[in-house]
Parts: C-alpha cells; structure tokens; sequence
C-alpha cells in the first residue's frame, strides 16, 4: 500500500495505491459519503498482488486537503470534476471506475462528462433518484429542504457526534450501531484510520481530542446537494457504450425498484445483480462479492480476458457433513 498526494490549484488529493507503483492504473475506488478510502482497504488490497487499483479521498474527506466549506456544495459535480482532475494527472489510459453509494453516482457523473477516462463502470447501490427527485432539485431549488430523502440523512449528519477522547472511544461509539451495525472486521478499524484525526496539543495524553475528518456539516451538505445529473451521465454512458454493472442490496436499496426497472428498460445492456440478505452496506457485509466483480471488469475490460479465456469451473454441491 502506498499513499500519495496530488496537487491541484485548491489544493491536495490523497490517494492510496495498491500494487506496484510501476504499472498503470487499472482501476479507481470512490467511497461512500462520510467515509473514506481506507475504509475499503481489505476489499481493494489483493488486487495489489496482481494489478494497481487506487482509492480516492473526496473533497471534505479522509486526508484529502481542498476546500470544504458546505455553503458552496450544491451538486456533487464538485465531487466528479475533482474525479477527473485526478485521473487527468495521474491515470495514463481508461480506467475501471467504481464506487459505493455517493461514490457509485459520482463515478457516473464523471464517465458521463469524460467518457474517454473510464473504460467500465462497477457501481454499488449508486445514488440514483428519480427524475422527478432530480427535476424539482433544478427546477425548485428552495423546496430542497422540503424533500424527504435528502433532508433527513442531512438531519441526521449535522447531529453526528465530531469529537471523541480517544481512537477507542469512537470505536466502542460506532460498534454495532447505526450505520455501522452490519459492519464485518476490519472494516471499523480501517474506517477509523482516515476517519478521524488528532488535535490537541499532545502535551497531555490524558486529554487527548480526535475529530472526524469530514466534518457532520460538510456530511450534511453533501447529502442536501443533489442538483446531479445521472441521468444525463447515464444517457452519454449508454451512446458510448461503456459497460456498467450495478450491485444492489435486498434490503432498503437507494435505488427503488422503480428506478431500477426504468434503468434497465433504458439500458438493456446493464447488469444488474441483486443480492439477498444486504444491505446499502453492502461492501461491508458481503466484500468477497465486490472484490469478485470488479477483478471480473478489470480481467474483461483491462487485462483482455474473455469469459471463454477463464476456462471451464468444476462445482460440487455435495454437502460434507
């Protein structure tokens, strides 16, 4: 694993890489909101021992230092045009471009804007409302506090909790609750890594402050602006041909069940795979499946494996008890 920076106008990007820093990029992770690149560590890091795949902090997230200030976020085109920066400077060919939640939506939004940078899409329960969502959000931004879905995820952000006396204490804060319920080992501890960060003065360590790194108010804000286009990105996606796969949970997806049918009516071409027994969390509950995907879009899409090039699979169903 290494760490680096990317520097832009605003400021710094920080990226982790997994692989020898040699290769080309194959592939580029985008997290969820409030999270972080670390948090995905134990998904992406085998993918070390064979290819380069990187990990993105976002504005106002993990260690990434631009601008956050939440009355200036009103979409997350803010979000892809930092995307893009990034892949200008340090991506020399196409990439698999995947991500969870808002990262999944954003991950759109960039290959609808810059399709000649992204050679797949592998796209976990993306952020993707309705049209009509998306059409009061532009045509009547001041009814934006008023609609639900937005709103009470942001009620809910601007009431975290910013600051804990130790490293320990947020773990025991987080375990088991919330979002974090569903969570598998070590997925806590990697969040935490880039998750939060130590500001006091280190002169005591009986008095130690650790914050969050992305801020409950810049969390809101981000859940609050949605004036996004993915269906604009999805229509460009769809002229380019850019293959897209999109993993949605069983239980409570972003994506209703009538969104999804009207993606799939639209794109016929998209798969879809739907998991049982998930939740929005799902690369928390189910890594190993997400790990599965994209190495398959990577081996098909960069590495020029065929699915007859993976040769014939012999199974057993005989049970061993």
């Amino acid at each position: 694993m290494r760490r680096y920076l990317t520097d832009t106008a605003e400021g710094s990007m920080q990226a982790i890489e997994f692989g020898n820093p040699a290769l080309e990029m194959a592939a580029l992770w985008l997290h969820a909101t409030g999270f972080n690149s670390m948090t995905y560590q134990s998904i992406l890091a085998p993918f070390g021992l064979r290819t380069k795949v990187t990990a993105l902090d976002l504005r106002g997230h993990g260690r990434t230092k631009l601008p956050a200030d939440p009355k200036t976020l009103h979409s997350w085109h803010r979000y892809r045009d930092d995307v893009i920066t990034f892949l200008e400077k340090n991506a020399t060919r196409p990439v698999v471009l995947s991500g969870h939640s808002m990262g999944g939506c954003v991950a759109l939004l960039v290959a609808g804007k810059r399709p000649d940078l992204v050679k797949g899409l592998v796209l976990v329960d993306p952020v993707i409302m309705s049209r009509r969502f998306y059409f009061i959000k532009h045509a009547f931004p001041f009814l934006g506090p008023f609609l639900r879905v937005s709103n009470s995820m942001a009620r809910q952000a601007k009431k975290r909790r910013a600051e804990f006396p130790s490293v320990e204490a947020a773990r025991e804060a987080y375990t088991g609750k919330g979002a974090f319920k569903t969570w598998r080992e070590p997925f806590l501890d990697d969040y935490l890594i880039d998750g939060l960060e130590r500001v006091d003065d280190r002169h005591d360590e009986t008095k130690q402050r650790w914050r969050l790194l992305c801020e409950p108010a810049w969390e809101a804000a981000t859940f609050n602006a949605q004036r996004n286009q993915p269906w604009g990105a999805l229509r460009k996606v769809r002229k380019k041909n850019i293959p897209i796969m999109i993993m949605r949970p069983e239980i409570n997806p972003v994506m209703s069940d009538k969104v999804t049918d009207l993606i799939l009516r639209k794109y016929p071409d998209l798969v879809l795979k739907e998991r049982p027994n998930t939740t929005h969390f799902h690369p928390m509950e189910a890594p190993y499946e997400i790990r599965e995907e994209l190495s398959t879009a990577i081996s098909r899409l960069i590495e020029g494996f065929s699915a007859g090039d993976e040769g014939p699979m012999r199974r057993s169903l005989r049970g061993t008890g």
